[in-house]
């Protein structure tokens, strides 16, 4: 190794050394006061030392925080509703950057955007300061994405397959499924393949109802979820402060876990709503408005939110971050603002469409359009083997779907196409909230991407479907065991899952 690149490794470490020295340098506490008041907007003058992102206090103990620095003044965002509030009332800096405490005591929890309690139990006090702005790991502290975040979502883990570490959008019109994929992901992680830490998930709900909200509670309850599940909840009869800061206390929750090692996954729902939270604060602030009145740094945003999502490396703990941010289209329109912002922000999208849904498939996911862009890295050598061929096949059934509903005559070669599609189509069919272990989706996929379908009426393979791996559990548990495995099937084992696939299908007609 020459000279030079021995005093380059001396540098970076000495650099490295002194970053993890830092610390956070409390600002000189100062006093102003308040010039004008409205719309949970404060303006101030005075506070000469106030830096951005600081938390400040007025009389009463009403809380801030600090949004904006102009010559002459700082705009303040109010954390909470106060009638108190006066013109000419005084105003002090705390020399604090706004953060939560965060620990274990979170777990089962459901929290707002300021850590304050709304499922009636007291909070124990105590944990970690962890701060709702912070730089996201660089490459370095990093490591690739390779292993799989399994959703329970046949046509997810098959054709659209999640890492941990991933950014996964989920992208659709109002009402097409986009939050059933994200909580029967959650529901999934009850169940934990051998070696594999457990995933902590975070449900953020941004602008959601509250009965709404209440209702996903009651169902992570009912499949006992919450007992490695956190929801933060900034409600639209909140203010747009606590909605803006709802999704960076998910992830600093979110990074105490991936700091001690664990692996974390976290529901942005949705993001749409929380770009129009802080479009409403920036137009109140005067902030210069840009395209569909949004400030000029909305990508910025939402950049540096989701850029916090990582797999860290075994030198940092091997902790990771996997988010599923969702966002609202109006009409199908992917091409819009937000939209595209946050498509090239993520690892991939998701693309729900109310056409599918409408006709009865759901999840409503458009195999053409969605895309995972860690794609097999993030898959089992068995499901790579079995869903090869899946998204082609697909994708060439929707497109002759849409050509033969002209009535014109089809030859035998396109008709048996058309035949093995719908039974593919069939099989991707899911109820809600009701996650399928891997092996029992290597069974269904496997049985109808190889032809094995195609003589069975179409009526019949939703109860094929639904019984064939208890079935095979019943029959053959040393074949069950094996394709829990994850490893790849020899030929062995592909004719011994198709002979049980056909005796099965027997005791149907």
């Amino acid at each position: 190794m020459s000279n030079n690149n021995i005093r380059m490794q001396e540098f970076l470490k000495e650099i490295e050394k002194r970053i993890q020295t830092i610390d956070v340098i409390p600002l000189a506490s100062n006093e102003g006061s308040i010039i004008s008041i409205g719309d949970g907007i404060v303006n101030a003058s005075g506070l000469s030392q106030a830096g951005f992102g600081e938390e400040v206090e007025f009389q009463g103990g009403t809380r801030g925080l600090v949004f904006n620095l102009d010559e002459e003044q700082t705009s303040i965002i109010l954390l909470s509703e106060s009638p108190e509030l006066v013109e000419g009332m005084k105003v002090k800096t705390t020399g604090r950057i706004l953060g939560v405490n965060v620990s274990e005591n979170l777990i089962g929890r459901v929290i707002n955007s300021l850590e304050e309690p709304l499922d009636g139990k007291p909070l124990k006090s105590g944990g970690k300061l962890y701060p709702l702005e912070k730089i996201a790991p660089g490459v370095i502290e990093r490591q690739p994405v390779d292993t799989p975040l399994k959703t329970g979502i046949k046509a997810v883990d098959a054709m659209i397959p999640i890492g941990r570490g991933q950014r996964e959008l989920i992208i659709g019109d109002r009402n097409t499924g986009k939050t059933a994929i994200a909580i029967d992901s959650i529901i999934n992680q009850k169940k934990r393949d051998l070696g594999l830490k457990q995933v902590i998930c975070i449900y953020c709900a941004i602008g959601q109802k509250r009965g709404n909200i209440a209702r996903i509670v009651a169902i992570l309850e009912a499949a006992g979820a919450m007992d490695y599940s956190i929801v933060v909840v900034a409600s639209a009869s909140d203010s747009p402060a606590l909605q803006y800061l709802a999704p960076f206390t998910a992830t600093a929750i979110g990074e105490y876990f991936m700091d001690r090692g664990q692996d974390v996954l976290i529901v942005y729902d949705d993001l749409s709503k929380h770009a129009w939270a802080y479009r409403q604060i920036s137009l109140l602030l005067r902030r210069p408005a840009g395209r569909e009145a949004y400030p000029g740094d909305i990508f910025y945003l939402h950049s540096r939110l989701l850029e916090r999502s990582a797999r860290l490396s075994e030198k940092k703990g091997g902790g990771s971050i996997t988010s599923f941010p969702v966002i609202e289209t109006q009409a199908g329109d992917v091409a819009a603002y937000i939209p595209t912002n946050v498509i090239s922000i993520t690892d991939g999208q998701i693309i729900l469409e109310a056409d599918l849904f409408n006709s009865g498939i759901r999840p409503a996911i458009n195999a053409g359009l969605s895309v995972s862009r860690v794609g097999g890295a993030a898959q089992t050598k068995i499901m790579k083997q079995v869903s090869g061929p899946l998204r082609l096949e697909l994708a060439q059934f929707r497109s002759l779907a849409a050509f033969a509903q002209f009535g014109s005559d089809l030859d035998v070669e396109t008709q048996k196409q058309l035949d093995r599609g719908k039974r593919i189509s069939e099989v991707l069919k899911q109820s809600q909230y009701q996650p399928y272990d891997e092996a029992a989706q290597v069974v269904s996929i496997y049985a109808a991407s190889a032809g094995l379908l195609d003589d069975l009426p179409l009526e019949k393979v939703s109860e094929f479907e639904q019984k064939i791996y208890n079935y095979i559990e019943v029959k053959n548990k040393k074949l069950t065991q094996s394709l829990s495995r994850g490893e790849k099937m020899d030929n062995k084992t592909l004719e011994e899952l198709s002979s049980e696939i056909d005796k099965f299908k027997k005791t149907l007609k």
